[in-house]
This record gives C-alpha cells, sequence and structure tokens, in this order.
C-alpha cells in the first residue's frame, strides 16, 4: 500500500517525517514524499536546519485515490505553509472524502483545520493549536494518541515528538485496517 507523506519544501520536523516513515516501510508499505514543489525539501531538528529529502510526487499532481492512507508530519512552519497551498488543502481533504485514514502529529493538525475536517472529531496535538481546533468545531484532549472514527475515515493524532512511538504504531495499524 502506498502512503503519502505531505510535507511543504521547507520546515517539517524531521524526527516527525523519519519515524513515520520507517514505520511505514517496516509495516511492508511504500512511503511516497508529496510536496507542493519538485526537487527536495528541507527538514528541521526544531530551529536548526537538518536533512533534506528528494520529492517523490507533486502535490498539484498527485492524486489521494493513488493512496491508501495520508500522514501530516509536523514541525511550526511545515503546516504553516501547507495551510496555505490551496492544492495542498485540497488534498488533504480528497482522503476525508475518498474514507481514506490520516494521520496527523504535534502542528499538523493546523492543515486539517484550513481543510474543514475538524468539525465534530476529536484529536489531539501541540497544545497551542487547543483554541484553532475548538474554533473549527473539532474537540481537543490532551492524549498521548487519539484515534477519531468519525463517518467514513479515521483520523490518528498525537501531541509532539515524545508520542512517536505510540503515534507510529497506532496509525500503522488504523491504515491497515482500513486497507481490509
Amino acid at each position: 500500500m502506498r502512503i503519502a507523506f505531505l510535507t511543504a519544501p521547507e520546515g517539517v520536523e524531521q524526527v516527525e517525517l523519519t519515524e513515520p516513515w520507517q514505520a511505514v516501510k517496516d509495516a511492508g508499505h511504500e512511503p511516497v514524499l508529496v510536496s507542493t514543489k519538485s526537487g527536495r525539501i528541507q527538514a528541521f531538528d526544531h530551529l536548526d536546519k537538518a536533512d533534506t529529502f528528494p520529492v517523490d510526487e507533486v502535490v498539484g499532481e498527485a492524486s489521494a485515490s493513488s493512496f491508501g492512507g495520508l500522514v501530516l508530519p509536523g514541525g511550526v512552519a511545515n503546516p504553516d505553509f501547507l495551510r496555505m497551498d490551496d492544492k495542498a488543502v485540497s488534498f488533504v481533504r480528497e482522503f476525508f472524502d475518498g474514507g481514506r485514514p490520516v494521520a496527523a502529529i504535534c502542528h499538523a493538525p493546523w492543515t486539517l483545520v484550513e481543510a474543514d475536517v475538524v468539525r465534530g472529531r476529536v484529536l489531539t496535538s501541540w497544545p497551542s493549536l487547543r483554541t484553532d481546533i475548538k474554533n473549527a468545531g473539532g474537540t481537543w484532549v490532551d492524549e498521548q494518541v487519539r484515534i477519531c472514527d468519525h463517518g467514513s475515515n479515521k483520523l490518528v493524532t498525537s501531541r509532539k515528538p515524545d508520542d512517536l512511538k505510540a503515534f507510529c504504531d497506532a496509525f500503522v495499524r488504523v491504515f491497515a485496517e482500513s486497507a481490509g
């Protein structure tokens, strides 16, 4: 199963990309890096530049229907850039419209807020997003990992890098269950 990892060209928190990426590979699936521009993305370790990674597909040319799930890594700048890109927001919304599972960690739910897909859902995130999630009609909880089964798809969310093991275990399981 192909799993999309959506990031902006700059600002993704490296560990929130690399650990879920490895979890997808370890589960026998194919991770695919999707970004708003071709080339390479620049990851960060908090505020310091870290490694770069090659983009596999550009969001305007990618279709949610070709993926079994979507992972949204965090980092403060990454989701802020993504929520300002109409094609990225539409790509995220396509996963919800198509009933495909989505996983988001840390600040990544900002993109979900922009896509207007948190209404009626219970999720967690970095604590500073609590008000944004509530204002968008979602319910925010302070939990290591939250699986919300609302509507036709499941949403897996976590708060921060310390939650990565629980996050990866949960979304890999949910994605496999959704694949049938």
